[in-house]
């Protein structure tokens, strides 16, 4: 077994892991936004570059482990909401409003539903 291997076979090696790739597609994202909304010339173009290679380097980290990503998606997707909402204020400035902690809280209900609920 790898080294690779025995990280996500442990409950917090598979977390940090998730949690890495949440921040690289927010990242790589936000990246995009900054590109098309807060740059022009070749600023955006290097932004854009910087979110392909940031989003290449997500897809990597999120598939090469050896996991059933399928049952890992209900953290996943609370992990990227966590984080997109976390570097959202950070990056942007901007708050959470009312709709997004409501449906947010549905997001995070809904991973704890996919994460935990035993067939």
């Amino acid at each position: 077994m790898g080294l690779l291997d025995k990280i996500v076979s442990m409950p917090a090696g598979a977390f940090l892991i998730l949690a890495f790739a949440a921040l690289l597609e927010a990242l790589g994202d936000s990246c995009f936004q900054t590109a098309f909304y807060r740059s022009s010339g070749l600023a955006r173009v290097l932004w854009i570059a910087l979110g392909a290679v940031v989003l290449a380097s997500y897809g990597c980290v999120v598939n090469i482990p050896p996991w059933d990503f399928g049952k890992l998606l209900g953290a996943y997707v609370v992990l990227f909401f966590i984080t997109a909402q976390v570097l959202n204020k950070v990056r942007f400035h901007q708050s959470p409003t009312a709709p997004v902690y409501v449906g947010g809280s549905l997001i995070v209900a809904g991973g704890l539903v996919i994460a935990f609920w035993k067939n």
